[in-house]
């Protein structure tokens, strides 16, 4: 059996824990231990003595925590077989990290879930070798940055998609901002993972997130830009023009159609548009009429009543299409058992087709029209 001498371990960037290849040791070998380093002996899977930088002659009284398992005796070249372990305390900060697969992430703004890439680095260095060792290291004989980067790798991807996702909900802040918004994003989510690492005695010196992608070609991506350009035009033209301004297409196109169907709905369909339009002008002309008439009051001058309520609505009859009608004329249509309770009307300014009874100019025609008379036996 060969006793050592000398105990060293020249280390390296690539290097977090190194175990000496020998447990063959004696009292008076000389333990070394550089800048950046720290040396534990361990014995039966234990951690004992622990050592700072410097070089150390190994007696009994500096290794008291070894002595007392084994009752070293004092003095001499005494033999006794421990492990030595060292960490490398230098800091490793070019450790890249990526999504192996997409994040499915939803825009808080536009309701759309898209995939998103992210790729980044981040530093790292061990700030408690002791419970480094004791929750990672195990039976291994070293322990390399790469291996710390793979086994990390879960933990950094699960924390960084629950910390993405609860930063842009939390900001409101939408899938096609996220890139002008990096450094935010980075310091929101080192917060978060550091704890991550902490329960391992590793302290994240920092974290990047150098790029968030999103397939430009993806049908999601494709949905999302959609949705935004949608808010902008409605913003910047108002939701009532902007449906007047849907109506124009939808009716246009189905003018366009072929055959006698596509003429006639083209027809009927462009005459209640033409109506529609006509309303919404008539009530923005009604609405400054009256501003008028206030002004003229006010100034002692005169002015004409504003014009009567004059809503037209379409109703589906047979399911087919059918108006407009004044409410007048839908009084009548309702007498004629034409139209019931639930027929379904649209007007100017409607998203989409309602149900008679829930329109408030409407549902009291029910309550005002007699029945029809009894058929005769």
């Amino acid at each position: 059996m060969a006793l050592i001498d000398v105990i060293k371990y020249q280390s390296d960037d690539t290097q977090v824990v190194w175990k000496f290849p020998s447990q063959d040791l004696k009292l008076g070998t000389q333990l070394v231990v550089n800048t950046s380093q720290k040396a534990f002996f361990v014995k039966g899977g234990k951690l004992y003595d622990e050592f700072d930088p410097g070089t150390y002659t190994l007696k009994s009284a500096n290794i008291p925590l070894l002595n007392k398992l084994i009752n070293l005796p004092f003095g001499g070249d005494s033999p006794f077989q421990a492990e030595v372990w060292y960490v490398n305390l230098i800091s490793k900060l070019d450790n890249k990290w990526g999504t192996p697969t997409s994040i499915q992430l939803e825009d808080p703004k536009y309701k759309v879930i898209v995939p998103v890439r992210a790729f980044g680095q981040f530093g790292m260095s061990i700030e408690d070798p002791r419970k480094f060792l004791e929750t990672l290291v195990g039976n291994m004989t070293d322990f390399s940055t790469n291996k710390v980067v793979d086994y990390f790798k879960g933990k950094v991807i699960s924390s960084l998609t629950s910390a993405i996702s609860q930063k842009i909900v939390l900001e409101g802040i939408s899938v096609l901002e996220m890139h002008a918004l990096l450094d935010d994003l980075s310091a929101y989510c080192q917060e978060r993972i550091k704890e991550k690492f902490s329960k391992y005695g590793i302290r994240i010196e920092n974290f990047y997130i150098m790029s968030i992608n999103v397939p430009e070609d993806d049908p999601s991506m494709i949905k999302l830009k959609e949705a935004k350009d949608l808010a902008a035009k409605v913003s910047i033209t108002g939701k009532d023009i902007y449906h007047a301004d849907r109506s124009y297409d939808v009716l246009d196109k189905a003018a366009q159609n072929e055959g006698g169907l596509g003429d006639t709905m083209g027809a009927g369909m462009g005459l209640g548009l033409g109506f529609g339009m006509g309303n919404q002008m008539g009530n923005m002309t009604s609405h400054m009429n009256t501003g008028q008439h206030e002004k003229h009051q006010h100034t002692g001058g005169t002015s004409s009543p504003p014009p009567p309520n004059s809503v037209q609505y379409f109703v589906l009859i047979n399911n087919q299409q059918n108006g407009p009608h004044s409410i007048d004329s839908i009084k009548s249509l309702i007498s004629q058992n034409q139209i019931n309770r639930d027929t379904l009307v649209w007007r100017e300014g409607m998203a989409e087709w309602g149900k008679i009874t829930d329109q408030i100019d409407l549902k009291g025609l029910f309550g005002s029209v007699p029945p029809p008379p009894p058929t005769s036996t």
